[in-house]
């Protein structure tokens, strides 16, 4: 980190102090976050721009926030398979209405896990329930008030519900937590798989005949028929413990939820340092330039604040001929990176802005930056790159799933001041670089 910016370093990381310690764990669209915006509004005032706040209302739980819901859905349509195969032995019609709905029911359930939790899709929130949460922003305009193009600095208010299973790592560590996920996701597949096969050969039953089918072809049926209930009657138990451990994937209850320090009070303190910088240097500031600080709320709920901020802006020119550079979790020393794609959502973020941060990361003394796709969720670049901004995610946290990664013990006592002031560094060496690339 440069000298001239320890100040503005040690002020970030005073910052994140504050939020973690003195607001607390701030849940997507909770009392906690709202006051979050508030405390960050009152610190745009203090270097004199005029910060905008805009309401969206979303469902915290619809999308990754609500998985434990698939462990509860698992349990449900194993009772109900266990219930038609039990109705089935009284009366076929009615074994295969309830094998019908329960089939019906977790296709929904898989329906509802690809386009809400694993794409972050908004189709299926009117199944949930709704909170308002918020997206604050300020605008830093060159000292003329012209500018040609638009950098925007966004970090995230909210924090995540405190994940069970990665608070609680055993010996196994990342391995047992993914081998517990993996077993609560198999156990709701297999549910599936037996309610649409037993669907199958009840209707086989019911509208089949020895005379259309044959004796032999028919008498399969049964036989398979009483074989799957055997297993569905006896695996049950089993099935109901193995789907559960998918319920522990979070923990609803704020007071034990994630404080926050590192994701992401970390982005929010140094997008907001950076226009402090610009603001008592602004010899330093880009040419033509509007910097802007995006404070965004329930990223943690499926990015439903950068996806509200980007529908709402997309046609009105805010967006137009403009970068974005997302700063999410910077506090493990060792594992600065550039995020360059979301695996499951937009695989590649802005190519020119990812060489930037590498050698950015380079020129700051950091030997050997990271730079990968996020295997698992998303992050905030995701509803900019698709609206057509050039974007790109900035972290430093370690790429294994660790026991301070979405729990309570993401504390700033973890991190230091430096490294927050190191990912401070970057960044303006990054925003320095698309100054020179503009004016070439």
């Amino acid at each position: 980190m440069r000298d001239e910016l320890k100040k503005y370093g040690d002020e970030a990381y005073e910052m994140v102090k504050h939020a973690a310690n003195k607001i607390g764990p701030r849940l997507p669209g909770s009392d906690n976050e709202k006051k979050y915006h508030e405390y960050m509004s009152d610190k745009l005032k203090e270097i004199g721009l005029n910060p905008v706040t805009e309401s969206f209302v979303f469902a915290p739980h619809s999308s990754i926030g609500g998985l434990p819901y698939a462990g509860w859905a698992g349990i449900i349509g194993c009772i109900l398979t266990v219930i038609a195969t039990m109705l089935a032995h009284i009366s076929t019609y009615a074994g295969l209405a309830t094998h019908f709905v329960c089939t019906v029911y977790m296709a929904f359930v898989w329906i509802w896990l690809f386009v809400s939790v694993f794409k972050y899709r908004t189709c299926f929130d009117w199944c949930f329930k709704h909170k308002v949460s918020h997206n604050t922003y300020a605008e830093l305009l060159p000292e003329d008030g012209k500018y040609d193009y638009t950098i925007f600095l966004s970090g995230h208010t909210d924090t995540s519900w405190t994940l069970k299973l990665s608070a609680s790592q055993n010996k196994l560590g990342f391995v047992g937590v993914v081998l517990r996920l993996s077993i609560g996701a198999i156990a709701v597949g297999v549910v599936t798989i037996m309610s649409v096969v037993a669907l199958i050969l009840i209707m086989i039953l019911q509208y089949g005949s020895v005379d259309s089918m044959g004796v032999e072809a028919y008498m399969n049926a049964v036989k398979a028929y009483d074989v799957l209930s055997q297993i569905i009657l006896y695996s049950s138990p089993v099935t109901v413990v193995c789907a559960f451990l998918l319920t522990m994937y979070n923990e609803k209850t704020e007071a034990i939820a994630s404080p926050g320090a590192m994701d992401n009070a970390t982005g929010v303190s140094i997008a907001y340092q950076v226009l402090k910088y610009y603001k008592e240097n602004p010899d330093k500031m880009p040419k033509n330039c509007r910097i802007v600080d995006f404070n965004v709320g329930a990223e943690e709920s499926g990015l439903r604040g950068s996806i509200a901020f980007t529908r709402k802006h997309k046609d009105d020119g805010m967006l137009d001929n403009a970068y974005h550079i997302n700063i999410d979790s910077i506090a493990d020393h060792d594992y600065f990176a550039v995020i360059n794609g979301d695996s499951w959502l937009c695989p590649h973020f802005d190519k020119d802005l990812e060489r930037m941060f590498k050698e950015s990361m380079r020129e700051a003394g950091i030997e050997k930056p990271g730079d990968f796709a996020n295997p698992v969720g998303g992050c905030d670049s995701t509803p900019f790159q698709k609206a057509g901004v050039k974007s790109i995610t900035f972290a430093a946290q370690n790429p294994v799933m660790s026991d301070y990664y979405h729990t309570y013990r993401d504390v700033p006592e973890r991190f230091s001041p430096e490294t927050v002031g190191l990912g401070l560094d970057v960044v303006l060496r990054v925003i320095s670089k698309i100054d020179e690339s503009r004016a070439k």
